[in-house]
């Protein structure tokens, strides 16, 4: 076979060997995604505690802690941060390597020797290597400037971890916001909805019947359209209900985890059981939230690790130094000593590093400067909720106490009109006509009171106040609905000296 036959055969198998190498996308086939669906749907009601009972406010909480699917993947990125830590760690400790090699030839490794001056050789071929060579080594080394960065680097991983586990505080804080309103709005529904539903049908037949008689003139046309106008004034007012609390019920079991379709109540609390009381007072809940909101204490740990920045950026100022030990093994039977210690320092600086240092000092200097407006706009915009929290939570107060007395005036009325219509001295229309007032009026104390929970909850998140039990997962939802019964059954904390030591105490552990 021709020299240029061989080549080309030569270069045909590599382009086929190359090929064949090359990597294909592969297109998910229709089994596989029904596979992840499938795991997915099983997943959702993994491990789930079943409901044989009504739940209640803290059990509800309890659940969505437990269950809520935002709230795991935060819980999972806290315990992703502790393992960053752990790795980092590991880093500071020195490297222990261990190798081991086989070196062969079918020749031996044989030299000569020629004389520079005459170019004629000067000895005959020999050899001082074997064929086949064994080594193996174990060698110790240590890198002191690697050791002082990794240190750094391990306590920016400790704040980050930190930075991690205040992000679940406010994850948890807020669900549990979400859940009080979800919940209340879910007792509204199931107390309501039957009634609104009649109610609904009510006025249609009140809108008929006042059709009726204005068709038929059987009264002056004002008085029926006067009837039919107040008729729908409260078709819309109902409707509007409708809207706020059909879906109540679906966003409570989303918070809780549930997995779709689950069928479950409600425990049913009269308003008389819940009307939260709070101590308002502005300028101590403004220390407590400036003391206990995780969104700052966040930018108090970047603050940190920025502040370890510049130390690791100094550290790069300093020449490496790298000190080895170690043992070795050679099989060579030419040498005359096959074991032997080995040890060693090495001293290496980059000499062109020092212009680099400015420009990493003056970005670590911004990088402060940054926090430091962030920490300022975040205190104002804390403080701002503080203010419209404990505001709204007045109004919603003011509302509740507003609807109370309308539902009992309108009581009194409906009960007088009764009266009335018993002894024929008003007509079938203005009963009816005040039996949905009246029920009109329920449904509004019953929102009312809704949003004075969602309220005091928001006010709760705004405080920032310690509202979720430490240990979570080692609880079943028995133990941890007490645990969270604890934390929410006082009202919101106004001792000013209490908040004054757990202030001290946070910056002594900042320090």
């Amino acid at each position: 076979m021709a020299e240029s036959q061989v080549r080309t055969l030569l270069l045909v198998c590599a382009l086929m060997l190359m090929t064949s190498c090359m990597v294909k996308p592969t297109v998910l086939t229709t089994g596989e995604v029904q596979n992840r669906v499938t795991a997915d749907r099983e997943m959702l009601s993994h491990d789930y505690e079943p409901i044989t009972r009504p739940i209640n406010l803290y059990e509800a909480m309890a659940r969505a802690l437990r269950y809520n699917l935002d709230a795991k993947v935060k819980a999972m990125q806290a315990a992703l941060a502790h393992q960053q830590l752990n790795v980092s760690n590991y880093a500071l400790l020195p490297q222990l390597a261990a190798n081991a090699g086989y070196d062969g030839r079918n020749n031996f490794s044989a030299s000569a020797g020629r004389s520079l001056v005459t170019g004629r050789q000067l000895l005959e071929p020999f050899t001082s290597m074997d064929k086949n060579i064994f080594t193996g080594n174990l060698a110790l080394s240590w890198d002191i400037l690697d050791f002082g960065l990794s240190y750094v680097r391990a306590k920016q991983a400790g704040d980050n971890m930190l930075i991690a586990e205040e992000e679940k505080r406010r994850i948890a804080v807020r669900l549990l916001q979400e859940v009080r309103s979800a919940y209340w709005r879910s007792v509204s529904a199931e107390r309501l909805l039957p009634q609104i539903q009649a109610l609904d049908s009510m006025v249609g037949k009140a809108l008929s019947q006042a059709q009726v008689i204005y068709d038929k003139k059987l009264q002056t046309p004002l008085s029926p359209l006067n009837y039919r106008r107040d008729m729908l004034n409260i078709q819309r007012e109902v409707q509007k209900l409708y809207r706020e609390l059909v879906t109540a019920k679906f966003q409570l079991a989303a918070l809780m985890g549930l997995p779709p379709g689950s069928q479950f109540q409600v425990e049913q609390l009269s308003s008389q059981e819940t009307d939260p009381i709070v101590n308002l007072n502005i300028e101590v809940l403004e220390k407590q939230a400036l003391v206990f909101r995780p969104e700052l204490r966040t930018i108090d740990y970047q603050k940190r690790i920025n502040a370890k920045e510049a130390k690791a950026t100094l550290l790069e100022l300093f020449p490496s130094m790298k000190l080895q030990f170690g043992g070795y093994y050679n099989s060579n039977s030419f040498l005359l000593y096959q074991n032997w210690l080995n040890y060693a320092a090495q001293i290496s600086w980059n000499l062109l590093g020092v212009f680099r240092v400015p420009a990493k000092y003056k970005a670590v200097e911004a990088h402060g400067k940054v926090l430091e407006a962030q920490s300022m706009a975040l205190t104002m915009t804390i403080i701002t909720e503080i203010h419209v929290g404990a505001a709204q939570f007045l109004l919603a107060k003011d509302e509740l106490n507003n609807a109370k007395q309308y539902r009992e005036t309108q009581h009194a009325i409906t009960e007088h009109t009764k009266n009335l219509w018993l002894t024929n001295s008003t007509n079938d229309l203005t009963l009816m006509r005040e039996k949905m007032n009246h029920i009109l009026a329920e449904a509004r104390l019953d929102v009312a009171q809704a949003g004075t929970e969602s309220a005091y909850a928001t006010l709760r998140a705004a405080v920032g106040e310690e509202a979720v039990p430490p240990a979570i997962e080692g609880q079943d939802i028995a133990a941890l609905t007490d645990a969270v019964r604890r934390l929410w059954e006082p009202t919101i904390s106004t001792d000013i000296g209490q908040i004054e030591k757990e202030a001290a105490h946070a910056s002594l552990v900042a320090r």
